[in-house]
């Protein structure tokens, strides 16, 4: 069996710190299978014991999914002696439970993933899942077609890493931006493949991942718990008229005044 304490099992699944689950121990709020504790170190069972926080029962998570709509000038790094990381944007009490899944450049925008399970963690970042991230970006010139086959045959970048095949076309209407669509995760990856095709990235937005998409009520620098259908859209393969038609609403409202 895998006992914990009672103030650790509260923390990690209230959203409470330390110091208020002690608070409630003492006040009486707390009951272990329906007796009223006041032994914060009292070793419980997750997976049987029913432990209650003022009346309501509190729920077992052994993972946490957090999706985070990062804004530019934040590293995606658990620390950073010099720029501020995704982790300050959240409460101390959840900041201390994930760790991003993932990269998105510091002065890039949107789509973070933010977990302890680091299960889930390799499985959308390795290349051999083949889980697709998708961003939109804004070019300092206009959209060449030659752009579709470069990206489609793998290119190779300047220091002759060789990337897999990715998807790329011009936006509807806008040949200053254009949608990628990436199988792997290399550093500055999107704008090193435009600069190698002889243009370059001025914006990025990273809008879904595996058919995930950023909601579009999410504002920038805010965040939500994933649901666990949430969770299984990651790795489901995307439906694309979905992501496109709900792509462009989300250009509408917001992107468009980049």
């Amino acid at each position: 069996m895998n006992y914990i304490r009672l103030d650790k099992f509260i923390a990690d699944n209230s959203g409470l710190s330390r110091s208020q689950v002690k608070d409630a121990v003492k006040n009486g709020l707390v009951k272990s299978n329906g007796i009223i504790t006041k032994q914060t170190d009292l070793k419980i069972n997750p997976d049987s014991d029913i432990i209650e926080l003022d009346g309501k029962n509190i729920t077992y998570r052994k993972n946490r999914y957090i999706l985070l709509n990062k804004p530019a000038g934040y590293v995606c790094s658990t620390s950073d002696p010099v720029s501020p990381t995704v982790l300050d944007l959240l409460p101390p009490e959840l900041s201390k439970k994930v760790f991003p899944a993932g990269r998105l450049d510091k002065d890039s925008e949107g789509m973070v993933l933010l977990t302890n399970d680091g299960e889930l963690a390799h499985r959308i970042l390795t290349p051999e899942k083949h889980v697709p991230k998708f961003y939109i970006v804004k070019l300092a010139e206009e959209f060449k077609i030659q752009y579709i086959d470069l990206f489609a045959n793998g290119m190779s970048l300047s220091n002759g890493e060789v990337c897999l095949p990715a998807r790329v076309f011009p936006l509807e209407n806008d040949d200053l931006w254009a949608i990628v669509e990436l199988r792997e995760g290399k550093f500055h990856q999107v704008k090193r493949m435009f600069a190698t095709a002889g243009n370059e990235v001025e914006y990025l937005f990273r809008f879904c991942i595996g058919n995930l998409q950023i909601p579009e009520k999410l504002a920038i620098g805010d965040f939500m718990e994933l649901m666990h259908k949430d969770v299984e859209r990651l790795l489901q393969p995307p439906d694309y008229d979905d992501i496109l038609r709900n792509l462009y609403v989300y250009f509408s409202s917001y992107l468009i005044n980049k």
